[in-house]
C-alpha cells in the first residue's frame, strides 16, 4: 500500500523532514581584520541568524556556525578554510540548509559560487539568506541564486576599480606610499624625508660608495657584516611604529637599496604586478612579478630627495644586471685563476665561453657551447687554455697601466685614508649613540620615585644594561684601532710610489679577483678565432671607450701534425737529420729559428724531436755510439731501444724514468740519453703498466705496477757479458 508524501514542516512547501535531520549551517565571515574590529553590527548580524534557523524549525543542538573565515576575503576560496571545510560537509550529506547574512558572504567568486550550487542541488541542500528561501534544485531558484552570484562578483569589481582608480590617481601626483625604505622616514603629512638620524643617512651613502668600489652586492654584505655595520630600518608595526632599529644585512635589503629608483630621487609606483599563476594558496605576498623598466604605471624623477644622482642609478642598475649568471650578461667574477671569465667570446658564433676545471684541477679552459653537435649544429668549437690568452691580456693590461703607474699608486693611498676615514666616522657614531641610550636610561631612573620600587628596579636594570653595552661597544672600538693600519705616513708613500715602478711584480702579486676587477675596468669583451685545427688563434680586444685591438697567439695542440707550419718543420728536421745531426742539435736549431713544440707551446727538446722523428718514420734512432755504448754498464739498454721493443710511446717511458717508475739513469752525453736496466721481468712489468694506461682503469697505478723490481744476479751478469 502506498503511503502519502510527508506533509511539509513549514509554510513555504520547501523544507521537509530530510532538509530537518541534518544540520543547518550559519556561515559567517567578514573580508579584513579591521572589518572585524570595527564593523561590529555586521558580525553580529550574521551570529544571529541561528536565531531564523530555529525559526524555519531546526533544533539549536542541529544548528552549526563557522566563523572561520573571519577577516578572510571572498574572492577566492584558497585560503578560506571555513568555505572548504562547508563544501566537506555537504559533500558528505550532512547539511540540509545554509544560511548567509548574503550571498557576498558565502563566495564573490562565480567559480566557488557555482561549485557550491552543484554541490547543493545534488545533496538536496537549501540555501537562504535576510531576502528568502532557495532551493538549488529548482530552476527558477537557481536562476536567482545565479544571478546574485553574478552581482556579487560583479561588486567586488566595481568596488576593487574604484579603489584602484583612487590609488593610481594619488601615485600619479607622487603622494602614494606604502611604507617608507632605508634611509627615509615619513613625515606627518605623509610625504617622505630623508631620515633625520645622521647615522642612518651615512650608512646608506656607504652602501653606495663601498657598491662603486667593490661593484658586487654580496660584496658590499660581506663588507657591512665584516666591521659590524648595521642597517637602519623605520619599524611599520608594533607598539612604536616608526622607531629606529638596527639589523643585520640581509642580501634582499642590500640588493633593495642599490636598485630602486627612489635613492635616485624618482617617485615610482606599479615596479611588480601580481601574476595569478605564481600565487601561491596560504601565502598573500607571493605571485608579484618585477616589471620591465619601461613598463612602470609611474615614474616622476626629481620628486624626493636623493642619496645618488640618476645617472649613477642607471649604472648600478647595468652593474647589478652583468653580475647575474646569464647568456646576457658576463656575470660577476668568480674564484678561480681564469681571468676573462665572462668576457671572453667565440668569433665563430658569438656565444660566450665558459671556464672549465677539468677533473678538479686548478688548470681552466674556457669553453664554446655555441656549437654542438649533439644539439643538431655544426661542428664543436674548439676549447682554449686559459693561459694563452689570458697571459697576452694581462700584458696588454699592464701596458696600458704604466703611464698612469703613480696617479694609481697614490689614488689608492687616498682610498686607504678615506676606507678609514669612513670606519672611524661610524664608529664614533655607534659609540655616540651608546653614550645617549645609557644617559637617557639614567635620567629615566632618576625621574622615577624613590618608593616605587617596582618600578625602579627595572629601570635600574635598563640601565645597567645600556652601561654594559656602552662598554662592550668601547672595548670594541678599542679592539678594532689596534687592528687597523694607521695613517700613511711619507715613508710609507714613498714605498708605494717605488711600487708603482714595478707594475708587473704588482700584478703577479696580486689577489686573482682583483686582477679580474682591473680588466673588467678597461675591457669590455675578448673574441678569439680559430684557424681551423690549428695551433693559430686571433684575439680581438674590445676596450672599454670603443677601441679595439687585434692581435695572434699559439694555443697547446695534440699533435704535431696540427700545426701550421708541420711541413717545414718536417722538411727542417728531415735535412738537419741527413747532415748526421743528433736529437739535441736538432732542437738547438729549431728553436733558433722560433719553432715551437705541440704540446705546452714550449722550445724544443732532444725527446721532442725523436717524438717527432718517430712520427715522419725516418728510421731507428742511433744506438750505437762509441760513447754511448762504452757508458752502458750491466743489464742497461738505452731507453729509445727498449720503448721500440715493447711498443711503448717515448715520452711515456720518458715519464715513468723521470718518475722512478723505472731503474734508470740519464747519461750526460753530447745528446742526453736515458739508459734503463731492465731484465725479462722487468719488461713483462712495464707492458702490464703500459696496458693499464692503455685500458683506462682508475687511477693511481697500483703499487705493484709502478715499483721496479730487483734484478736477478744471475741475469745480470749474463747481461754484462753479452754486453
Amino acid at each position: 500500500m502506498n503511503q502519502p508524501d510527508p506533509q511539509p514542516s513549514s509554510t513555504s512547501g520547501k523544507i521537509r523532514c530530510p532538509h530537518l535531520e541534518r544540520l543547518a549551517v550559519v556561515y559567517v565571515r567578514q573580508s579584513t581584520q579591521r572589518q572585524v574590529l570595527e564593523n561590529r553590527e555586521s558580525t553580529d548580524l550574521q551570529y544571529k541568524l541561528t536565531r531564523k534557523a530555529e525559526e524555519l524549525g531546526w533544533r539549536p543542538d542541529r544548528i552549526l556556525v563557522i566563523d572561520d573565515d573571519l577577516g578572510q576575503s571572498g574572492s577566492s576560496a584558497a585560503d578560506r578554510v571555513g568555505f572548504q571545510r562547508l563544501l566537506a560537509e555537504v559533500g558528505l550529506n550532512h547539511v540540509g540548509l545554509i544560511l548567509g547574512s548574503e550571498m557576498s558572504r558565502l563566495a564573490r567568486s562565480c567559480k566557488d559560487w557555482y561549485q557550491l550550487l552543484e554541490l547543493a542541488a545534488v545533496f538536496g541542500v537549501l540555501i537562504a539568506d535576510q531576502d528568502g528561501l532557495y532551493n538549488p534544485g529548482e530552476y527558477n531558484d537557481r536562476l536567482l541564486l545565479g544571478l546574485k552570484g553574478t552581482m556579487s562578483e560583479a561588486e567586488l569589481h566595481v568596488l576593487r576599480g574604484r579603489l584602484l582608480q583612487g590609488k593610481r590617481n594619488k601615485a600619479e601626483r607622487g603622494e602614494l606610499f606604502s611604507h617608507p625604505p632605508v634611509g627615509y622616514a615619513r613625515l606627518p603629512d605623509g610625504t617622505l624625508s630623508l631620515d633625520p638620524d645622521e647615522q642612518a643617512r651615512d650608512v646608506v651613502r656607504l652602501v653606495f660608495a663601498k657598491f662603486a668600489e667593490l661593484g658586487s652586492a654580496r660584496q658590499v654584505m660581506l663588507y657591512l657584516n665584516r666591521n659590524d655595520i648595521r642597517l637602519p630600518v623605520r619599524t611599520r608595526g608594533g607598539p612604536a611604529p616608526g622607531d629606529l632599529q638596527w639589523r643585520v644585512p640581509v642580501p634582499a635589503t642590500v640588493y633593495n637599496i642599490l636598485r630602486h629608483p627612489i635613492y635616485a630621487g624618482a617617485y615610482c609606483y606599479g615596479r611588480s604586478q601580481l601574476d595569478p599563476r605564481r600565487k601561491i594558496p596560504g601565502r598573500p605576498q607571493t605571485g608579484r612579478v618585477r616589471m620591465a623598466d619601461g613598463q612602470w604605471q609611474v615614474l616622476i624623477p626629481d620628486r624626493l630627495p636623493a642619496y645618488v644622482s640618476w645617472e649613477q642609478y642607471l649604472g648600478n642598475r647595468k652593474r647589478l644586471r652583468d653580475n647575474n649568471s646569464t647568456f646576457e650578461s658576463r656575470g660577476a667574477p668568480r674564484s678561480g685563476p681564469a681571468l676573462l671569465g665572462g668576457l671572453i667570446a667565440c668569433a665563430r658564433c658569438g656565444w660566450r665561453m665558459f671556464v672549465h676545471y677539468r677533473g678538479g684541477s686548478h688548470i681552466p679552459r674556457y669553453v664554446c657551447s655555441g656549437c654542438d653537435p649533439s644539439l643538431g649544429r655544426p661542428e664543436r668549437c674548439p676549447t682554449l687554455a686559459a693561459r694563452v690568452v689570458d697571459d697576452l691580456v694581462g700584458s696588454l693590461v699592464l701596458e696600458a697601466l704604466q703611464p698612469a703607474a703613480l696617479e694609481v699608486s697614490l689614488a689608492a693611498a687616498d682610498d686607504m685614508l678615506r676606507e678609514a676615514e669612513r670606519l672611524e666616522t661610524q664608529w664614533k657614531q655607534r659609540l655616540e649613540r651608546a653614550r645617549f641610550q645609557a644617559e637617557r636610561a639614567r635620567r629615566q631612573f632618576d625621574a622615577a620615585e624613590p618608593e616605587n620600587r617596582l618600578v625602579a628596579r627595572e629601570l635600574e636594570r635598563r640601565w645597567e644594561e645600556a652601561l654594559r653595552e656602552e662598554q662592550q661597544l668601547a672595548e670594541d672600538y678599542t679592539r678594532s684601532q689596534r687592528e687597523r693600519p694607521g695613517p700613511l705616513t711619507e715613508n710609507d708613500r714613498g714605498r708605494v710610489r717605488a711600487l708603482a715602478s714595478d707594475i708587473p711584480a704588482l700584478w703577479e702579486s696580486a689577489d686573482p679577483a682583483d686582477r679580474k676587477e682591473i680588466i673588467r675596468h678597461l675591457v669590455e669583451r675578448v673574441e678569439v678565432a680559430f684557424a681551423g685545427r690549428t695551433e693559430r688563434v686571433r684575439v680581438t680586444v674590445r676596450w672599454a671607450g670603443g677601441g679595439v685591438s687585434v692581435h695572434h697567439v699559439n694555443k697547446p695542440v695534440f699533435s704535431y701534425e696540427q700545426l701550421h707550419d708541420f711541413q717545414r718543420l718536417s722538411t727542417q728536421i728531415r735535412e738537419l737529420k741527413a747532415a748526421g745531426h743528433h736529437a739535441g742539435e736538432i732542437a738547438t736549431h729549431l728553436n733558433a729559428e722560433g719553432y715551437r713544440a705541440a704540446r705546452g707551446n714550449g722550445p724544443f727538446t732532444a725527446d721532442r724531436v725523436r717524438q717527432v722523428i718517430s712520427r715522419l718514420g725516418l728510421g731507428r734512432p742511433r744506438l750505437e755510439t762509441p760513447t754511448g755504448e762504452a757508458q752502458l754498464r750491466g743489464g742497461e739498454v738505452w731507453m729509445t731501444e727498449l720503448a721500440y721493443e715493447l711498443g711503448i710511446p717515448i715520452p711515456t717511458l720518458t715519464a715513468w724514468c723521470r718518475k722512478g717508475w723505472t731503474r734508470a739513469r740519464k747519461i750526460p752525453t753530447p745528446d742526453p740519453r736515458w739508459a734503463v736496466r731492465v731484465d725479462k721481468a722487468e719488461r713483462d712489468r712495464l707492458r702490464r703498466l703500459h696496458a693499464a694506461r692503455s685500458s683506462g682503469t682508475a687511477h693511481p697505478y697500483p703499487a705493484s705496477l709502478t715499483t721496479p723490481r730487483p734484478l736477478r744476479k744471475a741475469a745480470t751478469t749474463r747481461r754484462g757479458r753479452e754486453s
